[in-house]
């Protein structure tokens, strides 16, 4: 079975081109959510999330992203037109598209949520795993001094 995700946008015709980039890219959408109720309700359902940071209902995107990430293991992936309103929530990120989208840009986030790498930060590069917080890298192989 492929990955699951859930993409959490309250715009729908927004949802529904993200939704067929989905499944263009071989996974599987479990559904679509519009606000954090509905996001949360399908939590134990998905793998990866796609975010929007600006719901209608208030900015809670950042808050829904880091919940899912911290208490459900989702890998999230955050889509705004305004990426500096990320912020704290960023920690719990795979990846920040902005809007307006490239299905392409769309379809690399989720590769790489998809690859078994558990951080993105600390996926070996060229012999060196990097550690982005930092603005530092180390041997492949070896751990952070």
């Amino acid at each position: 079975m492929g990955k699951r995700v859930l993409i959490v946008e309250d715009e729908i015709f927004v949802a529904l081109e993200i939704e067929q980039i989905v499944q263009a890219a071989g996974l599987d959408v479990i559904a679509i959510a519009a606000d954090r109720a509905e996001a949360l309700a399908a939590a134990s359902l998905c793998d990866i999330a796609l975010v929007d940071l600006n719901l209608r209902d208030g900015p809670t995107g950042p808050g829904i992203g880091m919940e899912l990430a911290n208490r459900h293991d989702v890998r999230v992936i955050y889509v705004t037109a305004n990426p500096a309103q990320i912020g704290a929530a960023s920690s719990a990120a795979f990846g920040c598209i902005t809007k307006p989208f490239d299905a392409r840009c769309i379809a690399a986030a989720l590769k790489l949520a998809v690859a078994d790498t558990p951080d993105p930060a600390h996926a070996p590069i060229g012999g060196f795993t990097p550690f982005l917080a930092a603005r530092d890298a180390w041997p492949a192989g070896e751990s952070r001094r």
